[in-house]
């Protein structure tokens, strides 16, 4: 694989991991978000997903956002009963979002996203001293 596909690879891992961890920051920022009325249902965490793609052009496979997913679990219920969205119990539907787990999906993909990103500047490194060695 030469140098420039390399770069393309790890360009595509960049903007993979970039809507990954807006997916999760939209997860956090919503972790405490109710339904507007009684028994309703509050914010259900996403769960981002990656399809892999083939660049012709350059005959190798990338990795790219694929459709955000809906996570299927149970709400957690909090017994609040002078809350506007709390039904006939007293409870309240909270989001199915874990802090915890999206902390660590976060901490993840900044680790992926920091790997494509030392790969492109040991890239461009490599291309400057080759270009270097050829001017000698």
């Amino acid at each position: 694989m030469d140098l420039m596909a390399s770069m393309k690879v790890a360009t595509a891992g960049l903007r993979a991991q970039s809507g990954r961890m807006r997916v999760i920051a939209e997860n956090l920022a919503n972790s405490n978000s109710t339904a507007s009325e009684p028994g309703g249902d509050p914010y259900r965490r996403r769960i981002p997903t990656f399809t892999q793609e083939v660049n012709r052009e350059l005959g190798v496979k990338t990795v790219a956002s694929g459709r955000i997913k809906l996570d299927q679990s149970e709400f957690n219920k909090r017994y609040e009963p002078g809350h506007p969205a709390a039904d006939e119990q007293g409870y309240v539907k909270m989001p199915n979002v874990n802090s915890l787990v999206e902390g660590m999906d976060m901490r993840e993909a900044q680790r992926s996203y920091q790997a494509n990103l030392n790969v492109i500047s040991a890239t461009r490194r490599m291309l400057a001293r080759t270009l270097e060695i050829l001017r000698v």
